[in-house]
């Protein structure tokens, strides 16, 4: 009777956790969600700002890419003759 009492709750245990998780699942992703937007945010919060003072028509560069020169010597030249 123990072993079945066991499995009984056991397996009331199981489906009522898959049941809550269906549940609250959604509202502890929407949680995690917003508190990872909060410290994006906060790391991040003066880039936003930045981009929202300049002014209309105004230009200006971050980061100027570096260029990259054309390698020349990429490997050697064979010429070459078909064989009849």
């Amino acid at each position: 009777m123990g072993l079945l009492r066991t499995l009984l709750f056991i397996l009331l245990f199981y489906y009522g956790f898959k049941i809550l998780s269906r549940l609250f699942a959604p509202l502890l992703l929407k949680y995690v969600t917003k508190k990872a937007e909060q410290r994006f945010g906060g790391q991040y919060g003066n880039f936003s700002n930045k981009q929202q003072q300049k002014k209309e028509g105004e230009i200006t560069v971050d980061k100027i890419p570096k260029r990259k020169s054309a390698n020349t010597t990429v490997g050697e030249y064979v010429d070459y003759e078909e064989i009849d």
